[in-house]
């Protein structure tokens, strides 16, 4: 007789490309977000929560395939195995998507401008990699129904107090703003017909890698081609010298700004949307003064280009809004290197870059490099009502500000576990219990130890592991002359590994406090 086959046991470990978040980091990312969502409403914006499920259609920016029209994107079709079977369905790969059907949907009930929040995780159907997960949160702002560039100028402005309301210092982060339309501008001055998608196409490209290849690298794409390290040849533009000319001036102007003169990289998870963080320079050198000589320089690169001035004018009255309201070049900089979402853009475009050094994987110093990024969308909405809808907006990589801050050591206060009051008499539960909601009652996080209490170490052991500041022992003794015995966890583990035996004998970590006096003792503890 065979022997019935057991079933398998499931693999207890997430899917590839996903991982779980315990309470430190749950607990950091929740006190960012609402600090984040502080500053957003300060500035008038409004949440929104839209579904997590959008229809592969609405979501718009996809590649489509015959058998599966989706790329990047988790889908399915509703009722695939019926005969008459519905809609394609995918979660949201970012939050603007479905602003945009949000907007079209409801605007005859929304105000004009619209300005929304959204916060929330996102899911790309892509390869993972290390520090590029399959879900991770995104932080979105936009005004919706506008074409003033004071909207993009607050916009920039917004990012600027985001990044010091979370702990991120002035000096060490700086926000870099460009226009899309001096790019096409200085493309018009090279001679690249607008409808040549192709050479258009290879030059956007080039100019993205400037930061990994440098000036010689996009050169060579900007003409035939280059061959890389592993021997792979990329096919250029093909233009010549008269024609590269233009791109090449542009470049050097950007260069000049942000001092991106060497391939570079950065750390943590790559940019995965035109709406987070691209790639990072090795170093920043030195900058303008100001941004008059920038804006000089692009309207000498752009020429006769109608398109690359209106791009130039635009960038002028965005740094005038800003120096209007004391935000200068040490926190905003006009910066010609920055390009962003090829085919996504149709104005300003600005990113967020962390300024200061970490070291990689390999013990080489690197600059932490972008955590969010944006730009003037007008053309989204367009695909729902057919008219031209104006937009700009930003998006926050929460998770790269996260590895930012505890790269900088910011994240420590977030990640203090609760008071823990212990048990000594079982019977005595109510009284445990009772003093415990006195803390609470005070904003004070607490909590009872419900494991066995029978070994006292093993619940001072469960205090270290949940990282707790404090552990409240009330015994007999204790109860009958109204007092608690506090242990400071944080001092009695660095006497632990500190003190001399006298230190150590005096116990200064331990202290007998009156029952009426311990809100105010567990304050002070904690500082």
């Amino acid at each position: 007789m065979a022997k019935t086959k057991k079933p398998r046991r499931p693999q207890a470990r997430p899917p590839r490309g996903f991982r779980d978040y315990f309470g430190a980091e749950v607990t950091a990312r929740k006190a960012m977000l609402d600090r984040i969502a502080e500053v957003y409403a300060l500035y008038g914006f409004d949440p929104l929560e839209s579904s997590a499920v959008e229809t592969v259609e609405a979501l718009g920016k996809f590649l489509p395939d015959v058998d599966r029209p989706n790329d990047g994107v988790f889908a399915w079709q509703e009722g695939e195995a019926a005969d008459d079977p519905g809609d394609w369905l995918a979660l949201r790969y970012d939050l603007t998507a479905p602003l945009a059907r949000v907007y079209a949907e409801h605007r005859n009930e929304l105000p004009t401008p619209y300005r929304r929040y959204a916060m929330g995780p996102v899911w790309r159907n892509e390869k993972p990699g290390p520090g590029r997960f399959r879900q991770f949160y995104q932080c979105d702002a936009d005004t919706v129904g506008t074409a003033s560039v004071a909207a993009d100028a607050e916009i920039c402005a917004m990012l600027a107090d985001v990044l010091e309301a979370v702990g991120i210092a002035r000096g060490d982060y700086v926000v870099r703003v460009n226009n899309r339309k001096v790019l096409n501008g200085v493309m018009e001055a090279a001679g690249i017909a607008e409808d040549d998608e192709r050479t258009r196409g290879i030059v956007l490209r080039a100019i993205d890698k400037l930061d990994r290849l440098g000036v010689e690298g996009v050169r060579a794409l900007l003409g035939e081609g280059r061959k890389d390290e592993s021997g792979d040849f990329t096919e250029g533009a093909g233009l010549g010298e008269a024609q590269a000319a233009p791109l090449l001036r542009f470049l050097e102007i950007g260069l000049a700004v942000g001092g991106k003169d060497t391939p570079g990289g950065t750390a943590g998870q790559p940019p995965t949307s035109p709406r987070e963080g691209a790639s990072a320079p090795t170093q920043v050198g030195d900058r303008p003064s100001g941004s008059a000589a920038t804006l000089q320089a692009l309207r000498d690169v752009v020429g006769a280009s109608a398109l690359g001035a209106e791009g130039v004018d635009e960038l002028e009255k965005i740094a005038a809004l800003l120096d209007a309201q004391g935000y200068g070049p040490d926190r905003i900089v006009i910066d010609p290197s920055v390009v962003r979402g090829l085919g996504y853009y149709t104005g300003p475009v600005y990113e967020a870059e962390l300024t200061f050094e970490i070291t990689d994987e390999k013990g080489r110093p690197r600059q932490f490099g972008s955590v969010a990024g944006g730009g003037r969308y007008d053309d989204l909405v367009t695909r729902f009502t057919g008219q031209q809808v104006p937009a700009t907006g930003v998006s926050i990589g929460v998770d790269r500000l996260l590895a930012a801050l505890d790269a900088k050591g910011r994240l420590g206060d977030e990640a203090r576990g609760p008071v823990v009051v212990t048990v000594m008499d079982r019977d005595r539960m109510a009284d445990y219990q009772a003093i415990c909601a006195t803390l609470r009652q005070a904003g004070i996080r607490a909590e009872v130890y419900l494991g066995n209490p029978k070994n006292f170490g093993n619940q001072l052991k469960y205090a270290d592991k949940r990282g707790s500041p404090a552990a409240i022992i009330q015994g007999s003794d204790e109860a009958a002359r109204g007092v608690v015995q506090v242990k400071d966890l944080v001092l009695g583990a660095k006497l632990a590994a500190e003190a001399s035996l006298e230190e150590w004998k005096e116990n200064p970590s331990q202290a007998e406090v009156p029952l009426d006096g311990l809100v105010a003792h567990i304050r002070k503890l904690l500082g």
